[in-house]
């Protein structure tokens, strides 16, 4: 199975592509521009979903859901947020069809039901949520209010890739209101922490967190936090956005609260998110020449079964020892499954649950049995160990942390050995060109030759590290003073 797939070295846009198809991920739709997530691609997405969710309940926050429409009216009374999203809009004009008389069978728009006022696909839903606000917030004892929703959205995107970048895609976005600025700094912070913790710990992908310059912060935002990753061919890929709103959306909506003093004071905000394009984060950070490699933390299936026999008598014996196997990793609260299809050999499903990325494979045959060993093969690293039966459910568990211990480790040092620093702009090209990777350069703070740099280079600001050291310097294109370095890339 995975013999067909082309090399990373070949074509890694390629490669990436025949990858979530083949993995049984997603596919392309009927629809153009948008994507059908396949159960093994959204048993993932549910992973990450349900450990996102519990960190954010475990920071106080609660669950809501929006409209999915949100009036012109009301989209466009917060400008920035309007004019940065105005070209990515879907927009409902009509609401009803009827059948065409010129064409038996088929329908038209019934030009007699045009909306009085067009009604926008939400591409975000700051608009919508915080013209609700304005009803729920009366007094300071109703802050801080601290609202998520899982939720889908619509970004006209005329050159689309699965999970990357679709016309729909799901996610979460989190909107709070604050009595304080500081609180709600404070807030946007830790939900950059959040992120950055999930992203680390159960992905695997080590992260950068940084602010956005201006050129690239949020529209409608006074400040964006940023967690950045690096993929296998060099590119960036921003893993998760948090923004500090001031007060922009609280005066576009009139959101206003009376404060302790009895003062009346518009709330401050924040909003933030991650999307389904953190799949294509974790494809591209991990996987290799012969399929996905999954960290054990988001695995869907973590263990997989392979029973090798030519008899049914030798099936129904091995069958047994596996069935009490799963259950003893169970009981650890592991996902284990038997393939015991009869109508695929050892050497398919090998080839299959490599492709599927699973972490850890057991092999049991009636050697095994004699022997009370089984054999055991790790997707990372794809090596294989005989192990003794009355260790086997210690040595997987060991395994199975291992390997996500090592999966971070090799992703962080392939990350520490791309972040580049350089001091003129003709290195700058070089690097990027040749060796790819964050490219870590003096910027005069100016967007001018932010926007230069760009359009001669494709390269980025990803952001400014909040860890950066500070350092006076000179611009690597203008040569103006600079106080710092802040890291550029070509990204996703």
């Amino acid at each position: 199975m995975s013999k067909n797939l082309t090399k990373r070295a070949e074509d890694y846009s390629k490669w990436y592509n025949e990858l979530v198809v083949k993995a049984d991920l997603a596919e392309n739709s009927a629809v153009r521009g948008c994507m059908v997530i396949k159960p093994y691609g959204y048993a993932i997405w549910e992973k990450m979903q349900a450990q996102l969710d519990k960190m954010f309940k475990e920071t106080g926050h609660s669950n809501a859901y929006f409209p999915l429409f949100v009036p012109k009216s009301m989209f466009e009374a917060e400008e920035k947020n309007a004019e940065g999203f105005a070209k990515e809009c879907a927009v409902v004009t009509h609401y009803r069809l009827k059948n065409d008389e010129d064409r038996p069978g088929k329908l038209m728009v019934d030009p007699n039901a045009k909306l009085e006022e067009e009604l926008i696909v939400r591409p975000t839903s700051e608009a919508i949520i915080w013209s609700t606000y304005k009803n729920w917030i009366q007094s300071y004892r109703d802050l801080p209010l601290l609202i998520n929703q899982w939720a889908n959205v619509v970004r006209w995107e005329m050159r689309t890739r699965l999970f990357l970048r679709t016309a729909e895609f799901l996610w979460q976005e989190g909107h709070t209101a604050h009595a304080t600025k500081q609180e709600a700094l404070d807030e946007t912070v830790q939900m950059m922490n959040v992120y950055a913790d999930f992203v680390e710990n159960f992905m695997a992908i080590p992260v950068v967190k940084g602010v956005k310059t201006a050129n690239e912060r949020f529209a409608g935002a006074e400040e964006t936090f940023c967690i950045e990753a690096l993929m296998q061919d060099g590119k960036a890929l921003q893993a998760g956005t948090s923004h500090f709103l001031g007060q922009n959306f609280a005066n576009a909506f009139d959101v206003k609260f009376t404060s302790a003093e009895g003062k009346q004071e518009y709330v401050w905000g924040t909003s933030w998110g991650v999307s389904t394009r953190l799949m294509g984060a974790l494809i591209m950070t991990h996987s290799d020449d012969n399929g996905l490699v999954l960290p054990p933390n988001l695995a869907p299936i973590q263990v997989v079964i392979v029973p090798i026999f030519k008899s049914d008598e030798e099936l129904e014996k091995i069958s047994a020892a596996a069935d009490e196997l799963t259950k003893s990793l169970r009981k650890l609260g592991l996902s284990v499954k038997f393939d015991n299809r009869t109508t695929q050999k050892p050497g398919f499903k090998f080839a299959e649950w490599e492709l599927k990325g699973v972490p850890v494979r057991v092999a049991i045959g009636p050697k095994d049995l004699e022997n009370g060993t089984f054999e055991i093969a790790r997707r990372d690293t794809l090596t294989k160990q005989v192990v003794a039966k009355d260790n086997v459910v210690t040595f997987i568990q060991d395994t199975l942390e291992q390997i996500q211990e090592e999966m971070f480790t090799k992703a962080l040092d392939f990350r520490n050995t791309h972040i580049t620093e350089v001091n003129s702009f003709e290195e700058f090209k070089e690097v990027l060109e040749n060796k790819g990777g964050f490219v870590a350069a003096h910027w005069d703070g100016s967007s001018e030759t932010e926007e230069k740099i760009k359009e001669l280079t494709k390269a980025t600001i990803r952001c400014i590290p909040l860890d950066r050291k500070e350092e006076s310097g000179n611009c690597v294109l203008t040569g103006n003073p600079s106080n710092g370095r802040v890291l550029f890339a070509k990204a996703y």
